[in-house]
């Protein structure tokens, strides 16, 4: 009778569990717009997640980009997110989690430890909620060199608070020739602080590095190649050029880059050309067509997943520059309507598919 009873609830469990939490053979990541800020999510075939990034801060932009993230974690089946990585104290970044922790329980929070750029924003986020947030759950300041414990994965730190992994991951270590013609870049104080981290499930091989900026780049990346090459590069600081050098993009070649831009955020004339040329690179896929590059410096409309509220009557060909910060800055173009993910299937093998949620277009990428 006990073991009918077992086999009755092992039953139930299969019938009440989502779909494609019973079917699920690939990790899934799912790129989440969040407006020129960060949120991703990976899915492991267990079911085991990991988000980067919560988005923006402000009252709408904050329920907008939870919003947004929960859909994601429906759609893949999700009751509780297991990690949630932190890269930096940027209101980009860390600007949706106190909605989205209403929403959905957070297991294990990581971050670089303080923040290190005084702002108001952040610094009453980590006085006053933050602690809140973490009080009933396991929380980690992340050092590079350690591993994130999720099944069938292999998720390493490789950059935090402004260090780097020392010893370079398997197969890695070559000299990199790009190290000769690198120049320094201008950064903040937080965003070389990011929690970067590099992810391995079988033979495919991603990397996230938050807003990690050109000078943290050349410190992890010369004067050998601690990384070795990607599958598919992640994030690249919403493909603004404070990030994205050729040390970077051109020694890891990335077959497929994703760049969580927004409307008028990153997509900058230099970091396209960049991109474009890195050796392997077979496709660049976008959250947004952004403004700073215009339709000279941008991919073809299949590969990017979002639009705006007010279509335009014409798309600018020439790229504009970003208008100087500050209270009188008209604003980008609103995109507070539906939204769009950017897909990753992966398999053991190496294949991935990437598939644009808006217009369902999708292309798989044979395992080399």
């Amino acid at each position: 009778m006990r073991k009918n009873l077992l086999l009755a609830a092992a039953t139930l469990l299969l019938a009440t569990a989502p779909a494609n939490a019973q079917t699920r053979t690939t990790l899934d990541i799912y790129v989440v717009d969040v407006e020129g800020g960060n949120a991703t999510l990976l899915v492991t075939p267990s079911g085991e997640s990991l988000l980067i990034d919560t988005g923006n801060t402000g009252p709408q932009a904050s329920v907008r980009d939870a919003s947004r993230i929960m859909e994601a974690a429906k759609d893949a089946g999700l009751t509780q997110i297991d990690h949630l990585i932190t890269t930096h104290w940027h209101g980009d970044h860390y600007g949706g989690m106190e909605e989205l922790a209403k929403r959905i329980p957070i297991k294990h929070f990581i971050d670089h430890g303080p923040n290190q750029q005084p702002a108001p924003g952040p610094d009453e986020f980590l006085a006053k909620v933050y602690p809140r947030l973490i009080a009933s759950a396991k929380h980690t300041v992340a050092k590079p060199g350690d591993k994130i414990a999720m099944t069938g994965l292999d998720v390493q730190v490789v950059t935090s608070n402004g260090e780097t992994i020392k010893a370079p991951l398997a197969g890695a270590g070559q000299p990199n020739p790009y190290c000769a013609t690198f120049k320094p870049g201008d950064n903040n104080i937080e965003d070389p602080l990011s929690v970067g981290v590099h992810i391995t499930f079988g033979k495919f091989r991603t990397m996230h590095l938050g807003d990690l900026t050109k000078n943290k780049e050349f410190e992890l990346m010369c004067p050998n190649n601690r990384i070795g090459t990607l599958d598919v590069f992640l994030g690249l600081h919403h493909g603004v050029n404070t990030s994205s050098s050729e040390v970077m993009m051109h020694a890891v070649r990335p077959r497929v880059a994703i760049i969580n831009n927004g409307t008028r955020k990153g997509g900058q004339p230099d970091v396209m050309k960049i991109l474009l040329s890195s050796p392997d690179l077979e496709n660049l896929w976008q959250i947004h067509f952004s403004l700073l590059g215009g339709q000279e410096y941008t991919v073809p409309g299949m590969f990017i997943a979002n639009l705006t509220d007010e279509q335009p009557t014409a798309i600018p060909v020439a790229p504009i520059a970003a208008p100087a910060p500050g209270p009188n800055t008209p604003p980008p173009p609103a995109h507070n309507g539906p939204a769009f993910w950017i897909k990753v299937q992966a398999q053991q093998d190496g294949t991935f598919t990437v598939t644009n949620a808006r217009n369902k277009f999708s292309k798989t990428y044979a395992a080399k």
